[in-house]
Formats: structure tokens, C-alpha cells, sequence
């Protein structure tokens, strides 16, 4: 599975975990020069605390387009810091 936004590749990988129709990708997979720390957080009841990527590319910002759990609830432990996308963000076999 590739992450794409801006034509570039933001996330490549054959081993992401899919939850509720996100792909969730390792943090080994993420090009994370495009990768900049959000103070968004957000709270599932089940997965925990989200916390946010703003996505850069090419001086373009997407806001909060990707998000991810650093200390998920144990229900949602094998996503721990695997990285989902969003705001426009393609996700492509």
C-alpha cells in the first residue's frame, strides 16, 4: 500500500493493519521528511489518544492528514505509532 498526496509517496508499505477501512502504516514506512508534529489530538473510546501529522509538500501544508496512537488502550495495541491518512491523502495498492 502506498499513502500519496502532492505526487509524492508519503508511506509505503506491504504490512499496513486496517481498522475500521484505515490503512494503518508502520512508522518504518513513513517518508518522514513530509511528517511535521500537530498538537491535535483527538480521543476514540476504544483505540485511546490520537495524535496528529501535518503533511508538507512542495511548501503545501495539509493540516492534520494523517494521525496515529503513541499509547493506544490495549484493545488497539498493535497500531501503536502505525500512522492512518486523511484530507485528501490517496491510499493505493
Amino acid at each position: 500500500m502506498k499513502a500519496i498526496w502532492e505526487n509524492q509517496i508519503l508511506a509505503d508499505s506491504n504490512e499496513t493493519i486496517i481498522i475500521e477501512n484505515n490503512h494503518y502504516f508502520p512508522p518504518s514506512s513513513l517518508n518522514i521528511q513530509y511528517f511535521q508534529k500537530s498538537d491535535t489530538t483527538t480521543i476514540c473510546p476504544w483505540k485511546g489518544t490520537a495524535s496528529y501529522y501535518t503533511i508538507l509538500v512542495d511548501n503545501k501544508e495539509n493540516i492534520d492528514a494523517a494521525w496515529y496512537y503513541p499509547s493506544p488502550k490495549e484493545a488497539a495495541s498493535e497500531i501503536i505509532d502505525h500512522v492512518a491518512f486523511w484530507h485528501g491523502v490517496e491510499v493505493i495498492e
